[in-house]
């Protein structure tokens, strides 16, 4: 199949090369054409595992086009999928600019039936004002229809080419057959498919990543009671997540959500609940317990050593919001850091992949690391914000020579506490006090 995909940010990039790794024959089209330039020459401006592997072996087999040529990528395809970005407005509301501009250059450009593909994260009601743009340009057929992405990043990838499933929003059976025939090769059977309307389609994709939010923050709010009470929020989550119908993701106490998604989200769904005058506690709840979640981990940190943070160096392990991306977008660590810096700390930061994403954000404010033990030379305490696995299983003798003092702020729990302790640390986690340490040894076996 014939495809265009406008946008080659996450949602664009990823789509697109996996789309042409199907067999298909797929423009990559964007305004930015030293972005374009780049790509053309194998340099990929995201990590993503995997992906830039698959873009340069579908460029070598001629599937995959990188081009500012919007109007020949229109033209030539089939099908046109709309991947560019949404940011968010002051008011939590999205702001359309640039999918708007896309629909119009498709208007423009459009030269037979098509089937426009929402794939950016869009408000409910956003394919209606699309299909209105391309009608003042084009008097033709066309459908446009909602395909919302559920891509993890660290592991979009494998997502794409191994969905669970595809939701397809659509009010006309011929842009869903094509829909369908487009996303067959990735299934043995067309159970996976799942279709409905345009607009609930739209709405899904907020509905789930307001859910998957929730789960994190619900996590949280138990664990700030744990420490409270003397209970131990590992346990706790063990025995909550053994039952089938809670299940272990999305479940884990920490910092909180960040990313391009969760938050941007749930602040979208917050405002289109109140300009339709619904009640919308829950997702208040969710982005509140998520932001405090970041000052409760700071302030164990200021507990510890004052809130004169002068002559204090910290060894920060992790910058993005998460393993496997160089994704810094509404990072804890952000929030972590500059309050650090304010306070008159020197930061030693090292992140496996977001090192050069960081000193875009920080410049000269803070010590880029060589690697992980580099950071840590002469800190009074280590800070673990990110989960990567390199950190997992570090050599604590070597960890306790390097730091001035041996202190561990783990804001992802993933270490085990009697296992640091006895090594000679101070540990700080999220949810586990001292008490649960020392009278559940069993649990650490």
């Amino acid at each position: 199949m014939q495809i265009c995909v406008i946008g080659t940010g996450y949602v664009g990039l990823v789509a697109g090369t996996c789309l042409a790794d199907m067999g298909n024959d797929v423009i990559c089209v964007d305004t930015d054409a030293f972005k374009i330039e780049q790509l053309n020459k194998g340099i990929v401006p995201i990590y993503e595992p995997g992906l830039e592997e698959l873009i340069k072996s579908n460029v070598l087999d001629h599937r995959l086009i990188f081009t500012t040529d919007v109007k020949t990528s229109v033209e030539k395809s089939q099908v046109c999928f709309i991947a560019v970005g949404t940011p968010q407005n002051e008011d939590g509301s999205v702001d359309l600019e640039c999918v708007f501009a896309a629909a119009e250059s498709v208007g423009k450009a459009i030269n037979g039936y098509k089937v426009i593909v929402n794939k950016s994260t869009v408000p409910v009601g956003t394919a209606d004002k699309v299909a209105e743009i391309i009608k003042k340009y084009y008097s033709g057929d066309f459908d446009v229809v909602s395909n919302p992405e559920f891509l993890k990043q660290g592991a979009a990838v494998e997502d794409f080419l191994k969905p669970d499933r595809i939701v397809i929003g659509s009010n006309s059976p011929k842009a869903t057959a094509v829909m369908q025939e487009l996303y067959a090769s990735f299934f043995r059977t067309a159970s996976r498919f799942v279709i409905m309307d345009v607009r609930s389609a739209e709405m899904t994709k907020y509905a789930a990543n307001s859910f998957l939010a929730l789960k994190i923050s619900f996590a949280n709010e138990m664990a700030n009671i744990c420490e409270k009470v003397g209970a131990d929020a590992e346990m706790v989550r063990n025995g909550m997540c053994s039952d089938k119908r809670i299940g272990t993701q999305f479940f884990f106490p920490g910092i909180g959500y960040g990313g391009s998604c969760f938050p941007k989200d749930i602040k979208a769904l917050l405002k289109t609940a109140v300009d339709n005058g619904c009640e919308h506690r829950i997702l208040h709840a969710i982005n509140e317990i998520n932001k405090e979640q970041r000052t409760l981990f700071l302030n164990k940190i200021l507990t510890r050593f004052g809130t004169d943070l002068s002559g204090k160096t910290f060894a920060v392990w992790g910058l993005a919001f998460k393993p496997k991306t160089n994704d810094m977008r509404m990072a804890p660590s952000i929030t972590i850091i500059d309050e650090l810096l304010k306070r008159g700390a020197k930061i030693r930061v090292f992140d496996p992949k977001a090192m050069e994403t960081a000193y875009n954000i920080w410049g000269g404010k803070i010590y880029y690391a060589k690697n992980s033990y580099d950071a840590l030379e002469n800190a009074n305490a280590m800070i673990l914000l990110t989960e990567w696995n390199e950190f997992r299983r570090p050599d604590l003798e070597r960890v306790k020579e390097l730091m001035k003092s041996p202190i561990i702020f783990d804001g992802r729990n993933q270490y085990e506490p009697e296992r640091i302790i006895q090594r000679g640390f101070e540990y700080y986690c999220i949810g586990r006090p001292y008490t649960a340490i020392s009278e559940a040894k069993y649990a650490y076996v």
